[in-house]
This record gives structure tokens, C-alpha cells and sequence, in this order.
């Protein structure tokens, strides 16, 4: 790669993190084939990975439950459809499913990584272009107005009908930002789903999707790694 002109970024564990405060599951309880019991902190953590990464096999999902899951990050009925099931799936009631639901899509439950807002900053003031990449079935431009940052393209899969790691997704990113890929990075959590934009050329660079307290300049750290100031 010669010269950087573009960054693409992906959104959830690259530079925003969706991350659970305890009141969220204050009154709720489980009910399952033991009878009712307390969410204690390994249920609650059990909860955020099924809100963030549903994917283990203990989801047990019908034809139409698969199609959901499938499909959830291009249309948003299917996405809700698709995050009840793995919620109530392991005992959670319907009401306290929707619950949780609501501010897993609610942009304010988002909490920016500590360097999101410099990085994207500082890359913009340097003339470089902003993209967002995300696979997504709600908007989360909010999430970046309240945070105080902002990109050039935001190319949301339910938005544009493409998921990563599909790179139709990429290439209408590489399009509206008027870039080459070879000119540009991707930045993301997932090799699978972000990596696969090196397929058209583009550079790659995988963070760590940790905790926010845990990862305060992972951001800044990998992009100066690469020789990209921010």
C-alpha cells in the first residue's frame, strides 16, 4: 500500500462498545425447568454475550428462527426476532427479553472506546476519509453525534443490503468515499467479517474487542503501528 487516504472503521468492538449497567436486569429472574431464579453475574454475562455475539450452539433455533438469524443485520424486524429468541431461549420472559432488547438497539447504550473520538478527529483534521462499516440493523449516527465525533460515509448492512463479509458492503464504502482500496484501511474486531475487505485490496487491522476501561489507546496504538498518525 502506498498512501493512506481512507479509513474504514467497524462499529461494535472497534470503536464503540455496548456494555451493560446493573440496573438493566434489576427485578428480572430466569424461568426455566429448575423454576425461577436470580440473574447473578454469570447469567448477566451469559445475557450480554447472547445481546452481542448469540451465536453458540445452545441457541436452538426453528426454520424460521434461522432465517432471522441469518438475516438479522439487513432488515430490522428480523433483527429483533433473531435477538428475542436467543434471549428468551435461555429463560429470560418475553417482557424482560424486550427490555434488554430496547437498549441493546438504543444508540445511548453505546459507550465509545477512550481514544474513538481523538482518532477519528485527528484523521479527519489530516485529510484522510472517514467510513463506518457496519453489520447493523439499526442507526447508530446518534451514537456518534452524542460522543462529539463524526465519518464521511456511514454503510450500514440494513441500510445497503450487504453484510461483511460480502464485499459488495466494502465496495460501496471504497465508492462513496471516492477511494481506491489499495489506499485504504479497515479497521475492525471480527478477521472473518472486517478482514474480508482485503479481498479488494485494502489494507487490514484487527483490534481487541475488550472492555472500554481496558483498552484505552488500542485505537491510536494499531494505527500508529501501521505508520498512521492520529
Amino acid at each position: 500500500m502506498t498512501t493512506v487516504r481512507a479509513v474504514l472503521f467497524d462499529f461494535s468492538g472497534t470503536l464503540f462498545r455496548l456494555e451493560e449497567d446493573d440496573s438493566w436486569f434489576a427485578g428480572m429472574e430466569l424461568v426455566d425447568d429448575e423454576g425461577r431464579r436470580a440473574i447473578d453475574d454469570h447469567v448477566q454475562a451469559e445475557l450480554m454475550e447472547r445481546l452481542t455475539h448469540p451465536t453458540g450452539g445452545s441457541v436452538t433455533r426453528s426454520a424460521e428462527a434461522q432465517h432471522a438469524w441469518v438475516n438479522r443485520d439487513l432488515e430490522p424486524a428480523l433483527h429483533r426476532e433473531a435477538y428475542l429468541h436467543a434471549l428468551t431461549d435461555v429463560g429470560l420472559p418475553n417482557d424482560a427479553a424486550e427490555t434488554l432488547y430496547r437498549r441493546a438497539v438504543d444508540p445511548a447504550s453505546w459507550v465509545p472506546y477512550p481514544d474513538t473520538v481523538e482518532v477519528l478527529r485527528s484523521l479527519r483534521a489530516g485529510g484522510l476519509r472517514i467510513g463506518i462499516v457496519s453489520n447493523i440493523a439499526f442507526d447508530i449516527r446518534p451514537a456518534f453525534r452524542a460522543a462529539g465525533a463524526d465519518a464521511d460515509e456511514f454503510v450500514l448492512s440494513f441500510e445497503v443490503g450487504a453484510v461483511k463479509p460480502d464485499p459488495r458492503i466494502f465496495q460501496v464504502a471504497l465508492q462513496r468515499l471516492g477511494v481506491a482500496a489499495e489506499d485504504t484501511v479497515m479497521v475492525g474486531d471480527s478477521e472473518e467479517n472486517d478482514g474480508a475487505a482485503r479481498q479488494l485490496g485494502c489494507d487490514f487491522i484487527l483490534v481487541d474487542p475488550l472492555p472500554v476501561a481496558e483498552r484505552p489507546t488500542g485505537l491510536i496504538d494499531a494505527l500508529r503501528d501501521r505508520g498512521i498518525n492520529c
